[in-house]
């Protein structure tokens, strides 16, 4: 069974409960490309509703069913607790990154905003 089937097995078990808001965030981050992210912030105004921190809340109670890992941060910091899960998830994906100096914390990378933000142009089917 595939990492995608298991999401959505995962989402159907619960989506009946699910608050609407929390539906619509997770609906956007599932529109989210490989290799390209969008921020708590870039949810909340794709959805014209809340804001970052209602997001991060959705993404921390019911993102594991989606891919959590491509709503994130704004200065790119990966998700403290899951980095090295979303380390292997945006290696996989070829996600842009820039590589940690000597001084970083934990020496770990940090997500290319400028190259890896998605404005939900292109694949974007317009607003939910």
């Amino acid at each position: 069974m595939s990492e995608q089937s298991t999401a959505e097995d995962a989402r159907e078990g619960y989506a009946e409960a699910l608050p609407e808001y929390a539906e619509r965030v997770l609906e956007v981050a599932e529109r989210v490309p490989p290799g390209r992210v969008m921020t708590y912030g870039d949810v909340a105004e794709w959805l014209e509703e809340g804001g970052p921190r209602q997001v991060g809340r959705v993404m921390s109670l019911y993102g594991g069913a989606v891919p959590w890992w491509r709503v994130v941060r704004a200065d790119g910091v990966l998700l403290p607790g899951h980095e090295l899960r979303a380390l292997d998830h945006y290696r996989a994906e070829g996600t842009p990154l820039k590589e940690a100096g000597r001084n970083a914390e934990g020496h770990l990378p940090r997500l290319d905003m400028r190259r890896a933000r998605w404005d939900g142009g292109a694949d974007a089917e317009g607003h939910t």
